[in-house]
């Protein structure tokens, strides 16, 4: 996968900015609770795999210190320049294609990546492959399956558009080849892998302001993918904005589950 070959949520467009800053609101607390869980610590070399923003490569920096080292990788990695410094190297890497940037690594971390990855068998391979005996490897990726709504609780005429708007997302992830039920694969597919004293949960942000702040930005970034897909009209994307925009919708997040475990 290149950044031109049709990816629905690049890191070119305008609004890519603003999700991944309601990302990094939204998930961070729960990503760096599991990485200081798997006892990062100064000296650890780790690969940050499509890192996209620069919130998590800048916090595992700040923990493994000069000694460290921290590889983040992107197909497109415009976005990351602001990280690009020591410990810190940027490379232009799709882990769905190539081999791992290195080996012997201490820690891999993945967020919200494999989903997207046509061939995430050979990804999830690649990243454990990059690790030292022992290694930890932290994959944390959406399941819209398991819980499809924009709004869970659907009350009205707002709820109703909004939901069927989602609905018009989740066909467009899979028809460029998403697995809308990989978050639920991931424990046995790394227990599958050879992977040691894994285990796993769930995070679900059911209201907040992020929450909102993404959902405007991703209906902007695909708004002309529902229009020529006619599974929205321009009329019912300004509706929906504008009901977005109130403030005043419950708006919900796919659940993120997270799956660690240690190489043997």
């Amino acid at each position: 996968m290149t950044p031109s070959d049709g990816y629905l949520l690049d890191n070119q467009q305008n609004e890519a900015g603003r999700r991944f800053d309601a990302f990094a609101t939204l998930f961070d607390p729960t990503t760096f609770r599991h990485l200081e869980g798997l006892g990062i610590a100064p000296g650890w070399r780790c690969w940050e795999v499509g890192a996209g923003g620069t919130s998590v490569v800048s916090w595992l920096a700040a923990k493994v210190g000069p000694a460290g080292r921290v590889v983040a990788t992107d197909i497109d990695t415009t976005r990351l320049a602001p990280a690009g410094r020591p410990p810190v190297e940027i490379r232009v890497h799709d882990v769905g294609a190539g081999e791992p940037p290195e080996e012997g690594l201490d820690l891999v971390h993945a967020r919200l990546v494999l989903v997207h990855v046509p061939d995430r068998e050979r990804a999830l391979r690649s990243m454990i492959k990059s690790l030292r005996p022992g290694g930890r490897l932290l994959i944390e990726d959406a399941d819209p399956a398991l819980q499809p709504l924009l709004c869970p609780d659907e009350q009205g005429p707002e709820q109703r558009l909004a939901n069927r708007l989602r609905q018009g997302f989740r066909k467009l992830l899979a028809d460029r080849g998403a697995d809308l039920s990989y978050g639920r694969k991931l424990p046995r597919l790394l227990r599958e892998a050879g992977l040691h004293g894994v285990e796993a949960d769930a995070y679900f942000p059911v209201t907040s302001p992020a929450c909102t702040a993404l959902e405007a930005a991703t209906v902007r970034q695909i708004r002309d993918r529902l229009v020529a897909a006619g599974l929205a009209t321009d009329a019912e994307i300004d509706q929906h904005l504008a009901n977005v925009e109130t403030g005043a919708m419950d708006l919900a997040t796919a659940p993120m589950i997270s799956a660690w475990g240690h190489k043997a």
